[in-house]
């Protein structure tokens, strides 16, 4: 599913994230998709909040850095909106081919999607093709046009042009069912914490059927441990990302980790509420800087009474040779959900 796009042998994925940008190249002319090369930069604070491009210069000045620093001369890229106005909910309609349900698609959307619909761009896919009976299920998305043309004029800033712009949750969804193929079964959490915001987004039986936006990331946990512990930016940054030991850390992740799981359930809840459905969450994976701090998996999975990890984007995918030479990949794969992801997607 995507916005709009065509193909080629080799797609660079382009994560825009809040805190670090992410790029990813993968080569689809071998009999597997193979990732060829990874590189990520970190952009100027506040110049991104909350996932809305605050100055397009400096955020455009730092992926032609990223691509010039990486070597990738590619400027057709794959790249995703997602956040508050995108709209991702599985819908019943009337049973009926894919072309007619083009035709309606809209109309039908009207009654879920909180947007005028005249500014919107809309895209759905059909979840039981071959079923019977009257009714079938449909995954809708709706992601405001706005927001598709500031991405799209952001990249053409960088001297990039959109190849494929998808949808967050749904490009993280391509590599995590490739590299998490058993974790298609049943209701499993996806938790991306990332340095603004926390994505929460629901699969059932491996379709993303929810997704949630909580205000907490990185940041909050690094800003607690400025203020409350007085503790220098870099000082702060190396405890949560687990490169340097921290006592004072403990009180926050559990705090955080708090907010974070009462998300997570609420989400859960919703789902089950909606699909009448008496299946409860099975499983949580995290990505996203987030994953990395100290024991903010373990406190999740003791409040949410399930088990959570780390989900490992090239836990299956074939990387070639000195991919992660200068970076150890326990390190950075976490980051790499998305960008991999959207890397994967070659439209045809």
């Amino acid at each position: 599913m995507a916005l709009f796009g065509f193909g080629k042998k080799t797609s660079v994925g382009l994560d825009i994230g809040s805190g670090i940008i992410k790029v990813a190249v993968i080569d689809h002319s071998g009999s597997e998709p193979e990732l060829i090369k990874v590189a990520t930069t970190e952009v100027a604070a506040d110049a991104i909040v909350e996932g809305e491009v605050m100055d397009p210069g400096i955020v455009a000045e730092a992926i032609r850095g990223l691509f010039a620093a990486a070597g990738v001369k590619q400027k057709s890229v794959v790249t995703a909106v997602g956040g508050r106005d995108v709209i991702v909910k599985k819908i019943q309609m009337d049973r009926m081919k894919e072309a007619d349900a083009r035709e309606v698609i809209r109309w039908e959307a009207e009654q879920h999607v909180p947007f005028d619909m005249a500014n919107v761009e809309l895209d759905f896919q059909i979840l039981d093709p071959e079923a019977e009976g009257l009714q079938m299920s449909v995954l809708l998305v709706a992601a405001k046009r706005e927001l598709v043309e500031g991405r799209t004029g952001l990249l053409n800033e960088a001297g990039l042009e959109p190849a494929i712009i998808d949808v967050d949750a749904f490009a993280i969804h391509n590599a995590f069912e490739l590299n998490h193929p058993d974790a298609m079964r049943g209701v499993v959490g996806l938790v991306n914490i990332g340095h603004e915001v926390t994505n929460v987004n629901i699969l059932e039986d491996g379709v993303p059927v929810l997704t949630r936006d909580l205000s907490i990331g990185t940041r909050r946990f690094r800003e607690d441990l400025q203020r409350e512990k007085g503790l220098a930016a870099e000082d702060a940054e190396q405890a949560i990302q687990g490169q340097a030991h921290s006592a004072d850390l403990a009180p926050y992740v559990e705090a955080r980790g708090e907010e974070l799981a009462v998300g997570v359930e609420r989400a859960a809840a919703f789902l089950a509420t909606a699909s009448r459905s008496a299946a409860g969450l099975s499983r949580v994976y995290t990505i996203g800087g987030g994953a990395r701090i100290p024991g903010l998996n373990e406190a999740l999975g003791s409040r949410l009474k399930v088990g959570v990890e780390v989900a490992n984007p090239v836990q299956r995918l074939k990387v070639r040779d000195a991919v992660f030479e200068s970076v150890p990949v326990d390190e950075v794969a976490p980051l790499l959900m998305l960008s991999v992801g959207l890397a994967l997607r070659r439209a045809a």
